[in-house]
């Protein structure tokens, strides 16, 4: 944390944020994460949506709810745009993507088990004009993969699901089987499932800060398997220690909110992680 900013300042701040986002009536004037109280700090990553947050909503009120929280990047889940459907009715989701003023920069989780879905997978996001997949490719069809990403200039952001996951529980798992491939094959860094290992994912966005192409933000209630999503700011995640190891970084890529929690009712919960995150990056950037 700043050492200009006192301890009661950061949670008046964050709380002043949490404040400003009720979900009746949400109101940012930025899309990207530029909040700060020094104004010539620039702050190089975006804050997004993973919509399987809302996962219980069609997708016209998916969209609808991710501008009442201000943010203006998305990553689809199948249901909000079926893996399935046609290269006509990709296009016609993603243009109301767009003139809801919202960048359709990805999807995901996509799994990739078989030679025929990564194919679907990166047609698919290509049809969508995506720039990021977020997915999970079986080990043996990472060279595939590798070949998809530089035919296609699709990046591939490797998903970490934390325990019980057998193929890429850590963002170590995952930097093993890729850090000798195209670097736009990477981590989607899930930190919440990183805390549920017991691994410090700020640490872990350091570590392998080469290969981090996207970030999933959640709070969790306690570092074990069963640990569940809680609102960003009330579990046991050091949140400022990870928004200030992106800024070190300089990870120029899109970190979204992905909130499991409330699946019918979600708004509150993600209007409050929202704000604590805007909250936080008012102190420390």
């Amino acid at each position: 944390m700043n050492n200009k900013k006192t301890r009661r300042e950061f949670i008046q701040l964050a709380s002043l944020g949490a404040a400003s986002l009720t979900a009746a009536s949400i109101s940012i004037t930025s899309p990207v994460l530029a909040a700060s109280t020094n104004s010539d700090v620039k702050i190089p990553f975006k804050l997004g949506m993973a919509s399987y947050s809302l996962r219980e909503f069609p997708t016209e009120k998916a969209i609808e709810m991710t501008n009442r929280l201000g943010l203006k990047y998305i990553a689809f889940k199948s249901m909000h745009l079926p893996l399935k459907s046609t290269p006509e009715q990709i296009k016609k989701i993603a243009a109301k993507v767009r003139d809801a003023g919202i960048e359709l920069y990805g999807a995901g989780v996509v799994y990739m088990n078989s030679p025929q879905e990564v194919d679907q997978a990166f047609e698919y996001a290509k049809a969508a004009g995506m720039k990021v997949l977020i997915g999970v490719p079986k080990h043996e069809l990472l060279p595939m993969v590798d070949k998809k990403v530089t035919q296609y200039d699709i990046k591939v952001a490797i998903h970490n699901h934390g325990p019980g996951d057998e193929m890429y529980p850590t963002p170590k798992s995952i930097y093993e089987k890729v850090k000798d491939l195209d670097p736009r094959i990477g981590l989607c860094v899930d930190i919440g499932h990183t805390q549920r290992m017991g691994i410090d994912p700020a640490g872990e966005i350091e570590k392998y800060k080469d290969r981090v192409l996207d970030v999933h933000l959640k709070d969790v209630d306690k570092a074990a398997a069963e640990g569940t999503t809680l609102e960003m700011g009330r579990g046991i995640i050091d949140i400022p220690k990870v928004l200030r190891t992106l800024i070190k970084i300089k990870f120029s890529g899109i970190a979204s909110f992905e909130f499991e929690k409330d699946g019918n009712d979600p708004l509150v919960g993600m209007a409050e992680s929202v704000g604590y995150t805007h909250g936080a990056l008012a102190v420390i950037a």
